[in-house]
């Protein structure tokens, strides 16, 4: 084998993580697995022989795959790439650097799974460039991360629109009615996020109130004392809900 397969293999045993208990290994001797003199197999091991004679063993774990491709053109092909199962507990120590997951998708909380993204540039500030496009982020804020789960994709959304709230008046045109428009209000929002007032005091969701369509909540006027009540052209119902 040509010495740069040598300077490869160092290198590669120099970043793998071997096997203790429930942690990420930093020093000390790796374990070998499977022993193959070529691994046909994910994530084998490779057996080199240096520019001495001394054989070697070539390996990747913790979250990076080994394919080997046997009949090539030219011989055979190793191949290092990201992304496997994890063996171990990782860390990653980003002291005194930064540590960025540049290019993901910037949803709000109305955007479909799946959908295409309203962005995919960084959030930062103008003097953070993109790694991957090499321009500066033009806009400022924080996200967090979140994850599709009909695709698996991570993408971001700005804490502003995690949380979604909405809140609208409406005045009761005459004595008795019930239907009260709120705007904004989805049909399915769960009837303990919403909250109704008659004239300041709550009603008790569930029990005064339904909401019955898409912008739409209808009062239960109660006849039986000492909960009996109704509606008066003149109340101001306020509706507030959040998502």
């Amino acid at each position: 084998m040509k010495t740069n397969y040598l300077k490869l293999g160092v290198l590669g045993l120099m970043m793998m993580v071997g096997t203790a208990v429930n942690a990420q290994q930093i020093s000390g001797d790796v374990t070998k697995t499977q022993d193959a003199s070529v691994s046909q197999t994910l994530n084998g091991t490779i057996r080199v022989i240096d520019n001495k004679g001394t054989k070697k063993f070539l390996q990747v774990k913790n979250g990076l795959t080994l394919l080997t491709d046997a009949t090539p053109d030219g011989g055979i092909v190793s191949t290092w790439q990201l992304g496997g199962s994890l063996s171990d507990n990782t860390y990653i120590d980003a002291t005194g650097k930064v540590f960025s997951l540049d290019g993901l998708k910037l949803v709000n909380g109305t955007t479909t799974p799946g959908a295409t993204a309203a962005t995919t540039e960084s959030i930062g500030s103008n003097a953070v460039a993109i790694a991957g496009a090499g321009t500066a982020a033009t806009e400022t804020g924080w996200t967090v991360l979140i994850r599709d789960e009909a695709t698996g994709e991570v993408n971001k959304m700005l804490v502003s629109d995690l949380i979604s709230t909405g809140q609208a008046e409406f005045p009761i045109g005459t004595d008795g009615d019930v239907a009260v428009t709120a705007t904004g209000l989805a049909m399915g929002t769960a009837i303990s996020k919403i909250s109704v007032y008659r004239n300041g005091a709550k009603l008790r969701a569930a029990i005064d109130y339904s909401l019955t369509a898409t912008n739409t909540i209808t009062l239960i006027p109660n006849a039986t004392s000492p909960n009996d009540w109704t509606t008066y052209a003149g109340d101001m119902i306020e509706v507030q809900w959040i998502y």
